[in-house]
């Protein structure tokens, strides 16, 4: 893309605060970006970077290519039709929110006699602040390459893109990846307190279990192999991996993982009801 579209982002938090600082960083100038933020405080520290902002939708608003829907499940269908007045039909408009279907989008963004099709919904999650987030995406038939291609270069800023059939798989990329990062530190969380308890100190136990699932993740994305023939790799028949191996399994660890993104499945399918109508 030879010339960075312009953005505007609707909701200036954490999610936000990592789109923009990958945009940033991929020669998007400053200038290119407007955000619209309720809060005071993160309104002043966005116009430090350069950035405009304003407290609520107003005509500016048409004056940008994208526009960025970055608020809670509950607050989208308020913003987004009080965004509407200012939607133009060459407009490509992207979702973060968890649960909001894109036949509700549509229906918000639309009028009686035509619901608006360039959506984009996606779910990207929180190591993006780090710029090595992975993102679901999906969208209408309807959208074409050129969008779809515009779409993946804005989330592409923030770490790897995977685009999805439709909403349903959108929302187990949630209960995934979107939700995946807790999981995770949850068992950062576990080791770290397990390594105490065996006599480590708290900074050794934090140095070896970030290391260590960096450096596992890193492995098994560079390997041509499983993951099940990676973790066959590290345990020895009778050994230490094999004991602690048993204790996960005679406690249904894969079934606990599983149950627990069904959960969130189950949850992101909630939210569409509650609050897509």
């Amino acid at each position: 893309m030879n010339k960075f579209p312009s953005v505007a982002v609707i909701g200036g938090g954490n999610m936000a605060n990592a789109l923009v600082s990958g945009w940033l960083n991929s020669s998007c100038p400053a200038s290119n970006i407007h955000i619209i933020e309720l809060s005071d405080v993160l309104r002043e520290q966005w116009q430090t970077r350069g950035v405009s902002v304003a407290d609520s939708a107003n005509p500016i608003l048409s004056e940008y290519d994208v526009w960025v829907f970055a608020v809670k499940p509950q607050q989208m269908r308020e913003v987004v039709c009080s965004t509407r007045a200012f939607l133009k039909p060459e407009t490509l408009v992207i979702s973060i929110a968890a649960g909001i279907a894109l036949a509700s989008l549509s229906r918000w963004l639309g009028d009686n006699d035509q619901h608006f099709e360039r959506i984009v919904r996606c779910m990207p999650n929180t190591p993006a602040l780090a710029g090595v987030g992975v993102t679901g995406m999906t969208a209408p038939l309807s959208l074409g390459l050129t969008e779809r291609s515009l779409a993946t270069t804005l989330l592409s800023a923030v770490g790897e893109v995977v685009w999805v059939d439709d909403d349903r798989a959108i929302d187990a990329v949630t209960a995934l990846s979107g939700s995946g990062p807790a999981y995770v530190f949850l068992f950062i969380e576990s080791l770290i307190a397990g390594a105490i308890a065996l006599g480590l100190s708290a900074d050794q136990a934090r140095q070896l279990a970030l290391g260590t699932l960096a450096g596992s993740t890193k492995l098994a994305a560079e390997s041509d192999v499983t993951p099940a023939i990676l973790r066959e790799r590290v345990t020895s028949k009778g050994g230490t991996t094999a004991a602690a191996l048993d204790v996960f399994n005679s406690r249904q660890f894969s079934d606990i993982v599983s149950a627990a993104m069904q959960a969130a499945n189950a949850r992101a399918a909630e939210l569409s009801i509650e609050f897509g109508n």
